[in-house]
């Protein structure tokens, strides 16, 4: 009888233990999940809306455009918006960077938010192909929307800036090009890269590897994918600038990962800019202070970085 009781006792402590260690990690996800979606609290109206852009897998692919109130300086110079959301979800018009768009379109830009074919379903390359694939059809309807898109920039931030990383690196490589307005290109002349991962063979959290394991399907850094698809394991010669900007903070994509980068393109002679921003986490969100630069300032270095390659 003893021996009985002390078996229910055995199985009472080790369910409470799985209870309270499922809701120990069940906190510790959202957690992550709310840094890494936490979104600024704007509403965008654009000036056209879900323009299919390309289609893939039989999939309609769509971008929305933001064009100046002013029309002084037409054709308007052409950036491009790519929205994170942890390789797996998202839309074009959420994502930290959104709220950069209107800043952006009153200096005179036009900006083009793009979404694109999401992971697990289409794995690495789908959303880079798609990506390229808006640009090189903004190139080819230039006229229609008063563009001038000889020269373009690009910016993300999270998996956003993971992608505007490939897109910057690949201008030369034609094989990421597939789908319609092959005529065109898809290089673009700036890059911004805001807290993105950069190399996915580095030593991860374990919420950083469950991540990988859902969008990539591995999360083992001898895995020849995650080397394949790390940004700075891909020749950078005839790489655009760049301005990398991440948080110190940052508990979801770590800053080493922006440093890799940044000494990456350095060592290949690309015109890089490294801007460390304190107190910053995930986003930009504070974390132990007000963040430095402000997010204002931070606007800023993206519309002088801007205007310096693009203008």
């Amino acid at each position: 009888m003893r021996s009985h009781r002390i078996t229910i006792w055995i199985i009472s402590v080790a369910i409470l233990f799985i209870i309270i260690a499922c809701g120990v990690v069940s906190a510790y996800v959202l957690r992550y999940q709310s840094l890494v979606d936490d979104e600024p609290d704007i509403v965008l109206s654009p000036t056209f809306s879900d323009i299919t852009y390309c289609t893939m897998d039989d999939t309609p692919l769509s971008l929305d455009l933001y064009l100046p109130t002013s029309s002084d300086h037409v054709p308007y110079p052409l950036l491009v918006y790519i929205h994170g959301g942890s390789f797996t979800s998202g839309d074009k018009r959420k994502g930290s960077g959104i709220i950069d768009i209107p800043a952006m379109t009153e200096r005179g830009y036009v900006v083009a938010a793009v979404n694109y074919r999401q992971m697990p379903q289409y794995p690495f390359p789908a959303a880079l192909q798609d990506i390229k694939c808006a640009i090189r059809f903004l190139r080819a309807h230039a006229e229609q929307y008063k563009l001038r898109a000889d020269k373009i920039g690009v910016w993300g931030g999270s998996a956003g800036g993971f992608y505007a990383a490939w897109v910057g690196l690949t201008g030369h490589d034609r094989s990421f090009d597939v789908g319609e307005y092959l005529e065109q290109s898809s290089e673009v002349d700036a890059v911004v890269e805001m807290f993105g991962p950069t190399d996915l063979t580095a030593k991860m959290g374990w919420l950083q590897q469950w991540l990988m394991r859902r969008a990539f399907g591995t999360s083992s850094a001898h895995d020849p994918l995650l080397r394949q698809v790390s940004p700075v394991f891909y020749p950078a010669d005839g790489a655009p600038p760049f301005l990398i900007l991440h948080g110190e903070q940052d508990g979801a994509v770590p800053v080493e990962q922006a440093r890799s980068l940044y000494q990456y393109l350095q060592d290949a002679g690309v015109n890089a800019t490294l801007v460390i921003v304190n107190n910053a986490n995930h986003n930009f969100k504070p974390t132990g202070g007000e963040i430095s630069p402000s997010r204002d300032e931070i606007s800023s270095l993206l519309f002088d970085f801007f205007d310096s390659q693009i203008k």
